[in-house]
C-alpha cells in the first residue's frame, strides 16, 4: 500500500472516530474507556411565517426544492414551531429541526455526514426517553393525565398545562428529570438534559456557520465554506473537544463543497438570495438557541459532564 493510500485510510479512520466523539465535548473519559415522534406533514414544502420571528415584515414564504432530501423550508417551519409559551421549547419540532439539519450535513458529503450520525444518536435518546415516559406509570401526572408541574416558564401559562407531558417541552423535561433524580452533575448519564446540552452546543456551531455563509462582504472575495466552517467550529465546539478531535474535525471541513453547491442546496441563484434565505434560518435558530440557553442556565446545566 502506497503512502497516499495509507494516508487516505488514516483520514477515514480518524473521521469515523470523530463521528463517535463529536458531541461529547471535553469528556476525557473517552480516552480512558476508549420520537421520529414528530413528522410534520408539509407536502407543499412552503412556509408562511406568522409566528412573530419576522413579524415586522409580514408573512414570509419559502418554497421547496424539488428532488432534494434536505428542504430548507421544512427546517424553517420546524424551527418556527418549536418556541412555545413565554420561554419554552416544544421537543417534537425541536427534534424535527435536527432531522433536517442532519440531512443538510449529509448533503455536504460523506466526511461531514459521519458527524451527523452522532447527532442522530442524541435525538434518538430523547425520543426513546419520551416513549418510555409514556409507558411509565410512575410519572408524576395528575388525575387528568397531565403533568402536575412543568417547571419555570409554564407555571404562568394555563395553556401549557392543558397538553403538557414529561417530554412535551424542554422545561417539562428538565423538571421531571430533576425531580426523578435523573440528572447527575458529577457523572455522565443518558439523561435528556445532558443530551440536549450536547445538541445545544452543536446548534451554536451550525448557527455561526450559516450566519457566516450568509454574509456578503462589501469588498473582497467571498470566503470558502470550508474556511467559514472551520472558523465557526473553532469559536464554538472546539472549546469542548480534545486536541485529537479538533484536528480530526478540521480534516473533515477540508472536504466541504464550494459555495455554488450551497446555492443549489437551497435553490437560489446567487449570494444575495442565499443571504436572504439563510438569515431567516439563522434568526429562527437564534430564538431556539436562546431559549435553550436560558433554560439550561437557570438550572445550572451548562457544564453537565
Amino acid at each position: 500500500m502506497g503512502v497516499k493510500s495509507k494516508a487516505a485510510v488514516a483520514i477515514v479512520v480518524l473521521l469515523l472516530f470523530l463521528g463517535s466523539l463529536w458531541l461529547q465535548g471535553g469528556l476525557d473519559y473517552h480516552w480512558d474507556a476508549c420520537l421520529k415522534g414528530y413528522n410534520q406533514e408539509n407536502k407543499l414544502h412552503q412556509l408562511y411565517n406568522s409566528s412573530g420571528v419576522d413579524g415586522a415584515e409580514g408573512p414570509q414564504l419559502l418554497e421547496g426544492c424539488p428532488g432534494q432530501t434536505f428542504q430548507v423550508s421544512l427546517l424553517l417551519s420546524h424551527l418556527l414551531a418549536a418556541p412555545a409559551y413565554e420561554s419554552d421549547l416544544l421537543l417534537q419540532p425541536y427534534l424535527s429541526s435536527w432531522d433536517e439539519l442532519v440531512k443538510f450535513m449529509e448533503a455536504l458529503g460523506p466526511m461531514v455526514g459521519l458527524i451527523s450520525k452522532e447527532i442522530e444518536t442524541k435525538t434518538s435518546i430523547i425520543r426513546q426517553l419520551a416513549l418510555l415516559s409514556e409507558k411509565n406509570s410512575e410519572a408524576e401526572l395528575g388525575p387528568d393525565g397531565n403533568l402536575v408541574n412543568t417547571g419555570a416558564g409554564t407555571e404562568n401559562d394555563p395553556e401549557a398545562s392543558q397538553h403538557a407531558g414529561p417530554y412535551h417541552s424542554l422545561r417539562s423535561m428538565i423538571w421531571i428529570e430533576m425531580n426523578q433524580g435523573l440528572v447527575d452533575f458529577q457523572h455522565q448519564t443518558d439523561s435528556g438534559c445532558r443530551t440536549i446540552l450536547r445538541l445545544h452546543r452543536a446548534l451554536l456551531w451550525l448557527k455561526l456557520f450559516l450566519q457566516k455563509l450568509a454574509e456578503t462582504p462589501v469588498a473582497g472575495r467571498l470566503r470558502s465554506p470550508s474556511e467559514l466552517c472551520r472558523e465557526s467550529y473553532q469559536n464554538t465546539l472546539a472549546h469542548h473537544h480534545t486536541w485529537f478531535v479538533r484536528r480530526a474535525a478540521e480534516l473533515a471541513f477540508i472536504a466541504l463543497p464550494e459555495r455554488g453547491f450551497f446555492y443549489r442546496l437551497v435553490c437560489v441563484q446567487g449570494q444575495e438570495d442565499l443571504s436572504i434565505v439563510l438569515n431567516k434560518v439563522v434568526e429562527a435558530i437564534g430564538e431556539v438557541y436562546n431559549r435553550t440557553q436560558k433554560a439550561l442556565e437557570e438550572n445550572g446545566m451548562l457544564d453537565l459532564p
